[in-house]
């Protein structure tokens, strides 16, 4: 399978669609509004016909993308997708029509409803058409077997073996081509292990090798079939596979185990259940992003004198560098450098982490104040530009602490799906923690927002950091 390719056919009938309906339109339009005088040199004489068939296009292109149309190209549902295309459509054509439409000359104003039934239904029925063709071949070879997604199956034994039985005797393939299994229990060297999926499949390894596994053969799809001896390693299996990619299929007495969006997809293949990793749609992981950048983009220039200020004060009040720059861990688990303004004596750590308390004696007069409005983490403004941070995630730690929160909460891993932020829901609600214990108290806010992402929380969180600002209620 080309996902190029496939990109490109969706691509081209997209602009070829939405470039024929506005010029069907555009015609239709002249001629509607003065019939005796119409000549078709009004149409091609007109530069608005030819500007349109180029750039209204490519904004539909490009509205497309930000909702993620052209991501997970070969996996849509043609109903899902009818449904996606008539909200996108009524919404595109809402806009056109206030941008170029409201200004012409119309003989009533039941016109204006006509026109936009008009260019509405001309867009959709091409767009939806034209993808429905798409879409009803795909689903034909993955139905017919031509062709599929390469599968790995996690188990070895009871239920992997019924699960892969159910699977490749649907009359109408899921799509699942199995490359082969890895096991859970037992050494990461076993290989002489009786299993039973060895029937069935080449026994590819131990679960902790997933990734290299997964690599090395182009997995697509990961099947989670485990014995219930077996369900304590779950988390660790996500772990493995998070960063991955992969479409991720649960037997249903597991879903509950997992973090994430769980569905059904098919009423007519096995009853696996998808666990999607997006938490958010497409379109709002664009508008977060957008929203970091063009924030953090205002806040580096417009706090530029408070920086200037504030570096002045903190180098005059003790010795020592500006900066406090040190490892924290990151999305997919990846360690990335955090910049804070120094709030503590220089070699405050020199006996080996610790964490502040609110009496801190290392923390600098200066720096007291600076933690009370949170002035000292706004030079992750530039982290948050870099991509390595969000404006709202979870706060990052070091490795040391996540090390000793996992002990007590392996759950903890899961907040690598996202990016840290400045703010989060556990930094409002519970403010810095003081010691292990009340990090993991603090955990729970962070893997509330996990299974609640959205803008709006995004929004909410910020504004009530806003207020802590103020208040100077920072702890």
């Amino acid at each position: 399978m080309n996902r190029k390719i496939q990109v490109a056919r969706y691509v081209v009938w997209d602009f070829l669609a939405a470039s024929i309906a506005w010029g069907l339109f555009f015609i239709y339009r002249k001629y509607y509004v003065d019939p005796p005088a119409f000549y078709w040199d009004k149409v091609w004489g007109d530069p608005k016909f030819y500007w349109g068939i180029v750039l209204i296009p490519l904004a539909w292109l490009a509205v497309y993308a930000i909702v993620g149309t052209y991501r997970k190209i070969y996996r849509k549902s043609r109903l899902k997708e009818m449904g996606q295309t008539l909200a996108i459509s009524l919404l595109g054509v809402t806009v056109i029509f206030f941008l170029f439409i409201l200004d012409d000359e119309v003989v009533t104003h039941t016109g204006y409803y006509y026109f936009f039934l008009v260019l509405f239904s001309l867009h959709f029925l091409l767009t939806f058409a034209g993808r429905f063709v798409l879409s009803s071949i795909t689903a034909h070879k993955i139905h017919n077997r031509i062709m599929g997604f390469p599968t790995l199956v996690v188990g070895s034994n009871g239920t992997a073996s019924k699960v892969f039985a159910e699977v490749q005797s649907q009359e109408k393939s899921s799509g699942n081509l199995f490359v082969g299994f890895v096991h859970v229990n037992g050494d990461q060297d076993d290989h002489d292990h009786d299993f039973s999926m060895a029937e069935h499949l080449p026994h590819l390894g131990h679960y902790k090798d997933l990734k290299e596994i997964i690599q090395e053969h182009n997995i697509e799809e990961v099947i989670i079939a485990i014995d219930q001896q077996e369900q304590p390693a779950i988390f660790n299996i996500i772990t493995e596979l998070r960063g991955t990619g992969m479409v991720i299929k649960v037997i249903p007495d597991m879903h509950d185990l997992l973090l994430g969006t769980v569905k059904i997809s098919s009423i007519f293949h096995a009853p696996l259940i998808h666990v999607y990793p997006d938490l958010m749609p497409a379109w709002q992981q664009t508008v977060k992003r957008v929203l970091d950048v063009v924030v953090s983009v205002v806040a580096i220039v417009l706090l530029l004198p408070v920086y200037l200020v504030t570096g002045l004060i903190v180098m005059l009040t003790s010795k020592g560098p500006v900066f406090y720059s040190h490892e924290r861990i990151g999305l997919n688990g990846k360690p990335f450098t955090m910049h804070k303004f120094r709030s503590m004596y220089q070699n405050a750590e020199a006996a080996g982490p610790q964490l502040s308390s609110e009496n801190d004696p290392r923390i600098t007069r200066f720096g007291r104040f600076m933690r009370q409005i949170r002035l000292d983490e706004t030079p992750q403004f530039w982290n948050v530009l870099t991509g390595d941070m969000s404006l709202v995630g979870y706060r990052p730690e070091r490795q040391y602490y996540i090390d000793q929160i996992m002990e007590k909460s392996p759950h903890y891993r899961l907040l690598f799906k996202i990016k840290p932020g400045i703010t989060s829901w556990g930094q409002v609600k519970y403010g810095y923690a003081e010691n292990v214990a009340e990090m993991v108290q603090r955990l729970r806010y962070d893997m509330l927002y996990l299974q609640n992402m959205s803008l709006g929380m995004d929004f909410k969180i910020m504004i009530y950091t806003v207020l802590i600002v103020i208040m100077g209620r920072g702890k």
